[in-house]
C-alpha cells in the first residue's frame, strides 16, 4: 500500500494485468501491476506544455523533442502533419520509410513497436535505427504507459483488435493534443477494417497509396510502394497457376505422422526448374522437378515437402535450363494434380523411399531413379534485397513499360520479378535493387517493388555495391554510437608506461622476445605474430601472439554489438569491408613493428619432434621487431649468409612447422584445393591489369601450422572451462553419397582410381594415389572437385553437440576453434573472452555463458562467414572478367560437368569455370549424351563428329562478355 501511494504521488496510476499459466496440469493465476504515467510527452517542438512538464529519466537524461514545429505538408493537410503508422505499414514498407523522398515526423506507438518486434526482428532493428536517425524525426510514443492512451482488453476482444484500438486511441490523442498548434495527424494504415473504424472516430485515416497520391512527389514515391499494397492485373486473375499451400494444421499433422518433411530447397545452378531438398530421414536428397512442384519457392527457402507416388519418381535431369530461356513461361512435363492417396499409403511410401535411398542399389534398371517430392508449404522465406536489371524487352520503343516490367536478377537460380515503375526507360542499363513482396497462386512470377538504383551496369561502384547487397554484407559506415566506443586519444593511443595502470595489471611483459609477423604483402591489419628460441634443455619455446582486440571491444557496447552483427571482415579485390572500425584494425590492435602493443599470447615448450611439453596462456605486451611478407620472410630464411637472431628464430619456426604438418598428415589431415587466383589492380586507377595463380611459399605453411596449433590449444582450454558454451568450430565427415557421382566418374573415366571414405586418412591417401602420369594438373583438379563434395565447416557452442561430434574432419583434430584473427572474425573475439576467463584474467560476460545466447551468436557468424566467402569469390570473378575484357586468348581447360546440351569447363589460368552450351559449338539435333560414360557426342560446325567427357583436357578460347539478360560480365568459353 505504501509503495502504491508513493507511485501515485509521482504521477503514476496503477492497473493490473492478469495471466493464467498452466504447469503440471494445474493453473496458476498471475497478477502483475502495470503503472501508468501522466507525464509522457508528445515529443513535438511545437508543444510548450510537454516541454515544461518533461523530467530527466533515471539516468539523468531528458527525452529529445524532435517532431518539427513546422512539419511537411501534403495537398489536403496544408497546416503540416505528423504521421501515426500502423504495424502493417512498417512490416511491408520499411524501405519506403527509410528513404529520403518522404516520411518525416513519424509517430510509432509502443504497441506497434512491440508487434513489429514479435513478427520480424530484422525489421525491428531497422526501425530502431530509424528512430536513432534524428534527421528523419521518428519517435516512439509509449502509449502503453500513458494514462491518456492506455486501453484494457475487453471481454471477447482479440489481442489484435485490442491493439488496433490502442493505436487508434494514440492517433486520436495526438489529434486532440495538437489541435491548437495547427498540426494535423494522419493515421497511416492498410488494414481496411481498422481504417474504417478510425474514420468513424473522425481520425484522418489513409492507406499508403492514398497518402502517397496526396504528396507533391507522388510520382517518385509510387514506384517504391510494395506490390501487395498496390494492384497488379495478374493478381486478380482467376487462373490458378500453382497449388495452394497446405494449412498449418495439415502440415503439422503430416510432419507428426511422417508424410510431410522439412528441409532447405537448393535450386540447381544449371536448371532453374529442378531442385533438391535434403531431409534428415533420407540419405539422398529428394528431387523436385517442374515449376508447379517447386510451387513458388525460392532457392534457400525452408520448405515442407510431400513425396510423390512412385510412378512419378524420376531421374536427375542433365538438361541445362536457364530462366531467360523460358520466354516468360514455366513449362512443366505435365499438369500437376494432387495425388489422391491416404495418409497410410503416404507413410508406406515414405518408408519405402527411405529404404530405397539407403540401399544405394546399382544392379537394376531403376538405379538412377530418385524419390520426387513437391512443396506443400513454406516454413521460412529467404527473401532479401535482390539486385538485377530491367529486362529491356519489357519496355517498348517509346520507353514506356509494357503493363508491368520484369527485373532479371544477377542470381541465375532465381526467377525474374515483376515490378511496376514509371521510370522503366530511365532504369534500363542500370543495376537496381528490388524487394519481393508476394507470389500468389494466380501469378506466374513473384511481384515486388523497386527500391533504388545503384548506377550503370559494369561501373565498378555499382558492381561492387551489387555484390555486397547480393551477399547481405553490411557495408555502411560505422555509426557515431559505435565510433564513440573507441579510445578518445584516437591515433595517439599508446600502451601505458605506468605498470600500475589498470590495463597493465595481470599482463606479462614479453617485449624482450624476438617477435615478428609474416603476412600477405601490404597487410595493415596484422593480428598475429610469432617468436621462437632454443631452450637450455634442448627444447624450444614458441609463442603465438594475437592482437588483444577485447581490450578495446567490451561486451554490451555498441561497438561489440556491431562486431557481433557483422560477424567477419569481407575481403574484396579492391577493398576491405571491416568488421570493426579501421582505427582498431589498422592501428590500435594491429601488431605493427617497432611499437608496443597489447596481445594475447600462447606459449609452448616443444621438443625436437614438435610435440607439446607445456603450454601457457597470458595477456601480454609485445614489441614486434619486423613485419615480413611471405616472400620476404622466405628470402631471408633461404639466405645462408643471414644468421642474425631474428632470421634464425624464423628458421626454427619453419623446421618445427614442417614437423607439425607431417603430424597432421599422418593423422589424416586433408590437402584439398580450390582454383585460387590473385588479381593485380592499378594502385592509382583501381583498374585490374593482371591475373595469376597464387604461389604459396613455405612461410605460408609456417604461419598456418602455428595458427592451427594455437587454435587447437585454445579450444581445449576453453572447453575445459566452459563445457556448455565454448566457442568451437567443427567439420563433419562427408556422407558417402556426396562422393558417389565423383567416384562413379573416376571408375568410368579413370579406371583403377577411387576415393576412399572410411576415414579422413583413407581419403587423403586415396587422393595422393590418384595421379595421372600424362597430366600433372589432374590431381589438383580432383582435389578441387573433392572439396565441393565436402561438408561445410561451422562454428558451434560446445553444448550443441556431443563430444564425438566436435571433430574437424579436414584438419584431423578432435577439437578446434578460431582464436587467431580477432580483428576480422567475431568468433575469435568470443574465444578471447572465454580464454581470459579460463585463466582467471577477467570474468566472462553472460552472453558467452548462456547456451541460448551462444546459439544465436554462432548462427549469425556462420551465415556471415559464408556470405563473406561468396562475396570475395564474386569480386574476383568480376575483376577477372574485366581483365579478360579486351584480351581474348586460347587456354587449357578441363571438363568438370557434362549435360545433354552443354559442358562446364574449368580454366586453371583464371580460376574460372564457364558453361559452354551445345548450340555454340555444334548441332543440337544430332547430339547424344551418354550418362553412363559422362560423355557428350556431337557434330561441330565443321561437320566433324566429336566427343568430350568429364576430366578431358580441352583447348578453349576465353574472352569476357556481358550477359545481355542479366547484365553480368562473365567468362565466355568456346571449345576449339
Amino acid at each position: 500500500m505504501i509503495k502504491e501511494q508513493k507511485r501515485l504521488a509521482e504521477g503514476l496510476s496503477v492497473t493490473s494485468k492478469v495471466f493464467v499459466r498452466s504447469r503440471n496440469g494445474s493453473a496458476m493465476k498471475i497478477v502483475r501491476e502495470h503503472y501508468l504515467r501522466d507525464d509522457i510527452p508528445c515529443y513535438s517542438l511545437a508543444c510548450s506544455e510537454c516541454l515544461d512538464i518533461v523530467k530527466p529519466d533515471a539516468r539523468g537524461e531528458t527525452p529529445k523533442f524532435i517532431l518539427s514545429s513546422k512539419p511537411t505538408k501534403c495537398n489536403s493537410a496544408t497546416n503540416g502533419h505528423y504521421l501515426v503508422v500502423d504495424t502493417n505499414i512498417i512490416l511491408h514498407a520499411i524501405d519506403l520509410l527509410e528513404g529520403d523522398l518522404g516520411f518525416y515526423d513519424v509517430i510509432i506507438p509502443q504497441t506497434v513497436l512491440e508487434e513489429v518486434k514479435n513478427r520480424s526482428i530484422p525489421i525491428y532493428h531497422r526501425l530502431r535505427a530509424l528512430v536513432r536517425k534524428e534527421t528523419k524525426r521518428f519517435v516512439v510514443f509509449h502509449n502503453e504507459y500513458s494514462e491518456d492512451t492506455y486501453v484494457s482488453r475487453l471481454s471477447n476482444e482479440s489481442i489484435n483488435d485490442r491493439n488496433d484500438r490502442a493505436i487508434r486511441k494514440t492517433a486520436k490523442w495526438y489529434q486532440k493534443h495538437l489541435e491548437s498548434k495547427n498540426i494535423d495527424i494522419v493515421f497511416l494504415c492498410n488494414d481496411n477494417d481498422n481504417r474504417f473504424k478510425a474514420k468513424k472516430e473522425n481520425i484522418d485515416a489513409r492507406s499508403l497509396i492514398e497518402y502517397i497520391d496526396d504528396l507533391p512527389n507522388a510520382d517518385e514515391l509510387r514506384d517504391l510502394v510494395p506490390a501487395d499494397m498496390t494492384s497488379f492485373d495478374e493478381l486478380h486473375s482467376s487462373d490458378i497457376m500453382f497449388p495452394e499451400y497446405y494449412s498449418n494444421a495439415r502440415i503439422m499433422a503430416g510432419v507428426k505422422n511422417g508424410t510431410v518433411f522439412q528441409g532447405i530447397l537448393n535450386i540447381s545452378q544449371h536448371n532453374i526448374l529442378q531442385g533438391q531438398v535434403n531431409v534428415a530421414q533420407f540419405k539422398k536428397p529428394l528431387l523436385l522437378m517442374g515449376s508447379k512442384n517447386l510451387n513458388r519457392a525460392f532457392n534457400s527457402d525452408a520448405v515442407f515437402v510431400e513425396l510423390l507416388p512412385k510412378n512419378q519418381w524420376k531421374e536427375f535431369s542433365y538438361t541445362i535450363v536457364e530462366e531467360d530461356a523460358l520466354g516468360g513461361e514455366n513449362p512443366d512435363d505435365e499438369n500437376i494434380v494432387e495425388p489422391v492417396i491416404s495418409d497410410k499409403e503416404r507413410q508406406l511410401l515414405a518408408q519405402e523411399a527411405i529404404k530405397e535411398t539407403a540401399a544405394n542399389r546399382k544392379d537394376d534398371s531403376d538405379k538412377r531413379l530418385q524419390p520426387t517430392a513437391r512443396i506443400v508449404g513454406i516454413q521460412r522465406r529467404s527473401w532479401r534485397y535482390y539486385v538485377g536489371q530491367i529486362d529491356p524487352s519489357s519496355v517498348d520503343e517509346a520507353g514506356n513499360a509494357v503493363r508491368d516490367c520484369f527485373v532479371i536478377l544477377m542470381d541465375k537460380q532465381l526467377p525474374r520479378i515483376k515490378i511496376r515503375t514509371r521510370k522503366a526507360a530511365e532504369l534500363v542499363g542500370q543495376r537496381i535493387v528490388v524487394v519481393v513482396d508476394q507470389w500468389t497462386t494466380t501469378s506466374r512470377f513473384p511481384h515486388g517493388h523497386f527500391v533504388r538504383a545503384l548506377g550503370p551496369i559494369e561501373s565498378p561502384e555499382a558492381e561492387t555495391e551489387a555484390l555486397l547487397l547480393e551477399h547481405d554484407v553490411e557495408y555502411r559506415p560505422f555509426s557515431k554510437n559505435v565510433l564513440d566506443c573507441l579510445p578518445k586519444e584516437g591515433d595517439d593511443w599508446k600502451v601505458p608506461e605506468d605498470p600500475n595502470d589498470p590495463s597493465m595489471v595481470g599482463r606479462v611483459d614479453l617485449r624482450d622476445k624476438l617477435v615478428c609477423s609474416i603476412d600477405p604483402p601490404s597487410c595493415v591489419d596484422i593480428d598475429d605474430a610469432l617468436h621462437a628460441k632454443r631452450l637450455s634443455n634442448g627444447n624450444f619455446e614458441v609463442g603465438v601472439h594475437i592482437a588483444d582486440v577485447t581490450h578495446f571491444v567490451k561486451p554490451g557496447t555498441a561497438l561489440d554489438a556491431e562486431g557481433a552483427s557483422r560477424g567477419t571482415s569481407v575481403y574484396l579485390v579492391d577493398k576491405r569491408i571491416d568488421m570493426l572500425p579501421m582505427l582498431l584494425g589498422t592501428n590500435l590492435c594491429s601488431l605493427k613493428p617497432y611499437v608496443d602493443r597489447f596481445a594475447f599470447s600462447v606459449i609452448w615448450e616443444l621438443d625436437s619432434g614438435a610435440n607439446i611439453v607445456d603450454v601457457k596462456f597470458m595477456k601480454s605486451i609485445i614489441r614486434s621487431r619486423e613485419a615480413f611478407s611471405y616472400e620476404r620472410a622466405q628470402e631471408r630464411i633461404d639466405d645462408k649468409s643471414d644468421n642474425d637472431e631474428l632470421t634464425n628464430s624464423m628458421r626454427i619456426l619453419l623446421d618445427l612447422s614442417q614437423k607439425l604438418k607431417q603430424q597432421r598428415v599422418d593423422n589424416g589431415a586433408l590437402n584439398l584445393a580450390s582454383p585460387e587466383v590473385k588479381v593485380y589492380v592499378d594502385s592509382e586507377t583501381s583498374d585490374p591489369n593482371e591475373v595469376e595463380i597464387k604461389k604459396p611459399f613455405a612461410t605460408n605453411s609456417l604461419v598456418e601450422e602455428f595458427m592451427l596449433l594455437a587454435n587447437i590449444s585454445v579450444a581445449r582450454k576453453i572447453y575445459e572451462a566452459f563445457p556448455q558454451t565454448a566457442m568451437l568450430r567443427r567439420h563433419a565427415s562427408p556422407p558417402s553419397t556426396n562422393f558417389e557421382e565423383l567416384n562413379d566418374m573416376l571408375s568410368v573415366r579413370k579406371p583403377g582410381m577411387a576415393i576412399s571414405l572410411e576415414s579422413s586418412k583413407a581419403l587423403a591417401d586415396s587422393l595422393d594415389r590418384c595421379e595421372d602420369g600424362n597430366d600433372p594438373y589432374f590431381n589438383t583438379l580432383l582435389r578441387i572437385m573433392s572439396t565441393r563434395c565436402m561438408m561445410a565447416a561451422e562454428y558451434f557452442a560446445s553444448g550443441m553437440y556431443g563430444r564425438s561430434e566436435f571433430r574437424h574432419y579436414g584438419l584431423a583434430v578432435d577439437i578446434y576453434t578460431h582464436f587467431t584473427s580477432p580483428i576480422r572474425r567475431y568468433c575469435d573475439v568470443v574465444a578471447h573472452r572465454q580464454l581470459a576467463a579460463a585463466i582467471g584474467y577477467e570474468t566472462l560476460d553472460l552472453s558467452h555463458r548462456d547456451k541460448g545466447k551462444m546459439e544465436l551468436i554462432v548462427k549469425n557468424i556462420n551465415k556471415r562467414h559464408r556470405n563473406a566467402q561468396f562475396a570475395g569469390r564474386a569480386s574476383i570473378e568480376y575483376y577477372v572478367g574485366q581483365v579478360m575484357r579486351n584480351n581474348e586468348s586460347e587456354h587449357e581447360g578441363y571438363v568438370i560437368k557434362c549435360f545433354n546440351n552443354g559442358i562446364v569447363v574449368l580454366v586453371p589460368k583464371f580460376g574460372v569455370e564457364g558453361l559452354i552450351k551445345l548450340d555454340t559449338i555444334g548441332d543440337v539435333a544430332t547430339a547424344e549424351f551418354d550418362e553412363e560414360k559422362y560423355e557428350l557426342h556431337f557434330t561441330d560446325f565443321s561437320g566433324t563428329r566429336r566427343k568430350v567427357g568429364v576430366f578431358d583436357r580441352v583447348q578453349v578460347d576465353v574472352k569476357s562478355i556481358k550477359d545481355e539478360v542479366s547484365g553480368k560480365r562473365k567468362a565466355q568459353l568456346l571449345l576449339k
